[in-house]
């Protein structure tokens, strides 16, 4: 089912990404940073869902069945770092600021800030072309709702 999606990122020169992919594709990376602790909790699977629905218009029952779709896909998707680069390349730029936003989001809706996923979000964030002050930011703007 998702063999084209993958074939398609990972693809020498990757076009822009139709609209339901992209977020399938960034909804997997979701889930990716939720699953780098070992402890994919309820609450960061409906703090996706919520991000899910506002990002992009969901209903609530809508939001699931597209995060179920990208718990599939992320599990086969190749390593981070490939994955990573190939959205980088096939997302604009500001859809890539906001899922960083996104990413601190399930990072901290446990209300514990793990090695794994710190580790895991700094990463990523340099590889969408996000750099670290700006993602800090982005975290303290996530922070400050949370307070």
């Amino acid at each position: 089912m998702f063999a084209d999606l993958l074939r398609r990122l990972t693809a020498a020169a990757p076009a822009p990404l139709p609209p339901e992919d992209e977020r399938l594709a960034l909804a997997a990376l979701l889930v990716r940073i939720a699953r780098a602790d070992g402890d994919y909790a309820e609450v960061e699977r409906e703090r996706i869902d919520r991000i899910l629905a506002t990002r992009y218009g969901l209903s609530p029952f809508e939001a699931p069945k597209l995060r179920a779709e990208a718990e599939a896909l992320e599990a086969e998707a190749p390593d981070t770092v490939r994955f990573t680069r190939a959205i980088k390349d096939a997302v604009p730029y500001e859809a890539r600021a906001g899922v960083i936003e996104a990413l601190w989001e399930v990072v901290l809706a446990d209300g514990v800030r793990e090695h794994e996923e710190d580790a895991l979000l700094r990463l990523v964030a340099p590889m969408l072309g996000i750099n670290d002050r700006d993602s800090a930011l982005l975290r303290q703007k996530v922070e400050a709702r949370r307070a």
